[in-house]
């Protein structure tokens, strides 16, 4: 009789551990508070809060997964990760997590900005302290992990600007409301996987699906307001205005759809599909107003 082996690990498990697609929104998100606070050039600073913002984001992802080995295994979507594939041990993951957020809280601290470094720190603490367990327990889960998660912004904000101003927290405001459509419309897309694993989230409790839909426009709508705020305090210029006017209007055009009863399951991957046009269009477009903009 022979038993089955598991492969060692390589360095696309330990990349994989590390959730590159979602640490590199993070990284970008702090890149486009960093230079909307237009600060003077600084290639050294800039630097180490791309390698430090890195760091932090792909530790807390693999603490992450090692905090959720147990219920990633009794899902399809995540069956196959590196930890319950058992190509990574646990301890490995644990220690990897913890070194890389150590190395970019130090460097945060000591060579980038005290401020940034302290939003860093709320980044992790609260995403790991508070979303993860949350994600078990609490029907709140999705908005207490969009706070974790509107975080970046300020940490580039403060890194280029030594403090947080009003534009600042709008950008705060952008990525905090834009995650509630975006996740509502990925756990209705898998409702069945995180139900057999207990998790209590709202696409979970509410069967139908109005709720989720509902909730998913009114934060919509709070996001393209709270988009707008710029424009309206002169913040922001005319391709700022287009950007989030327009993309706007679509995304909330796709969060009415959502609505529908009738084909709600198509519906949610073009709300999907829309929040990830609808980010990156409208921060560019903001960044790029800021730096023209006398």
């Amino acid at each position: 009789m022979t038993t089955a082996t598991v492969p060692r690990a390589g360095f696309r498990d330990y990349l994989e551990l590390t959730k590159p697609r979602l640490s590199l929104l993070s990284v970008i998100t702090t890149l486009v508070g960093y230079f909307a606070a237009r600060p003077e050039s600084n290639p050294a600073k800039l630097g180490l809060l791309f390698v430090a913002t890195a760091l932090a984001a792909g530790g807390v992802a693999a603490l992450n997964q090692w905090l959720e080995a147990d219920t990633d295994a009794r899902m399809q979507r995540t069956a196959d990760r590196p930890i319950p594939a058992g190509r990574i041990p646990t301890g490995s993951a644990f220690v990897l997590g913890w070194l890389m957020c150590v190395i970019a809280l130090f460097l945060m601290f000591a060579r980038v900005d005290r401020l940034a470094a302290m939003f860093t720190l709320l980044t992790v603490v609260s995403y790991l302290g508070w979303y993860t367990p949350a994600k078990r327990r609490s029907i709140w889960s999705t908005e207490i992990g969009a706070i974790a998660g509107a975080f970046p912004p300020l940490i580039g904000w403060c890194a280029g600007e030594g403090r947080v101003s009003t534009l600042g927290w709008v950008l705060f405001g952008i990525l905090f409301f834009w995650q509630i459509p975006h996740f509502m419309a990925i756990a209705w897309t898998y409702r069945r996987e995180y139900s057999a694993v207990n998790f209590p989230m709202l696409p979970v409790r509410d069967e139908q699906g109005g709720r989720v839909a509902a909730w998913s426009l009114v934060n919509t709508i709070a996001l393209v307001a709270v988009s707008l705020v710029p424009v309206f305090l002169g913040l922001a210029g005319w391709i700022h205005t287009a950007a989030a006017a327009l993309g706007g209007a679509w995304f909330l055009w796709r969060a009415v759809v959502f609505l529908q009863p009738k084909g709600r399951d198509a519906a949610a991957r073009k709300l999907f599909l829309a929040s990830i046009a609808y980010l990156p269009l409208v921060l560019i477009a903001l960044v790029a107003d800021r730096l023209i903009l006398p």
